[in-house]
C-alpha cells in the first residue's frame, strides 16, 4: 500500500506507486501545507486503521527537507526505527536494515513492528510500464479527509525569512605553491 497527505493532485504521486506495483492507495485529502509532525500523526492513524506492521518512509520530504516525519511517526507509536536505509531484508519478525556511515557500512537489526526511513541507494530506479500505468486507473485509490482521521493538522512554525546566502568572493587561479603563497603573504600585509 502506498499513502500521501495533500491535495488532489497528489492522486497523480499514488497512481505512479500503484503503477510500480502497489495493490492499492490511500490519499488523505488536505489542501494546506503539513508540517512533519501533522504527517506524523496522519501516518500513525492509517498505520492503526490498516494494521501495518512495517513502515516504510523517505528521508526527507521533497516540500521541506526536514527530515522530521520517519522519526516522529516511530516516536508516536512507539516502534523502532531504523534510518537511511540502503537495503533492507525482511526475516520474520525482524529486519537487516543496512545504512551508509562514514566509516563504511552498518547493519542494524530491528524487531517488527518498526518505521523504516529509507535513503535513495535502497532501491534501483524503476519506471511504470504502460500496461501498469492502465491497471493502476483500476486499482483502488480509497480518498480520506485529513478531518475524518481526527488528527490536529494546526500548523506550529511560522516562517521567518528566506533569503539568499552572501555571494563568495571569486577564487583565482595560480600556477604554482610559490604564486599562492605569495598570493597570502599580500593578503596578511
Amino acid at each position: 500500500m502506498v499513502a500521501s497527505i495533500g491535495p488532489a493532485k497528489a492522486e497523480e504521486t499514488l497512481r505512479t506507486g500503484l503503477a510500480m506495483g502497489a495493490d492499492r492507495a490511500i490519499l488523505v485529502e488536505h489542501d494546506a501545507e503539513v508540517e512533519s509532525l501533522g504527517v506524523a500523526k496522519a501516518l500513525k492513524k492509517l498505520v492503526e486503521k490498516e494494521d501495518i506492521g512495517l513502515l516504510i518512509v523517505g528521508k526527507q520530504a521533497i516540500d521541506d527537507d526536514a527530515n522530521q516525519t520517519g522519526q516522529m511517526a516511530a516516536a508516536l507509536l512507539n516502534w523502532p526505527q531504523a534510518t537511511f536505509a540502503s537495503k533492507v531484508e525482511v526475516d520474520g519478525d525482524k529486519a537487516a536494515v543496512t545504512r551508509e556511515v562514514d566509516g563504511g557500512l552498518e547493519t542494524i537489526s530491528v524487531t517488527l513492528p518498526s518505521v523504516i526511513t529509507t535513503d535513495l541507494r535502497l532501491n534501483e530506479p524503476r519506471f511504470a510500464s504502460l500496461p501498469n500505468i492502465m491497471k493502476a486507473k483500476r486499482k483502488p485509490l480509497e480518498k480520506i479527509a485529513a478531518a475524518d482521521l481526527g488528527v490536529d493538522l494546526t500548523p506550529r512554525l511560522s516562517l521567518v525569512s528566506i533569503r539568499e546566502p552572501e555571494k563568495r568572493q571569486a577564487g583565482i587561479i595560480v600556477s604554482d605553491v610559490a604564486e599562492l603563497v605569495e598570493y597570502r603573504l599580500m593578503i596578511v600585509l
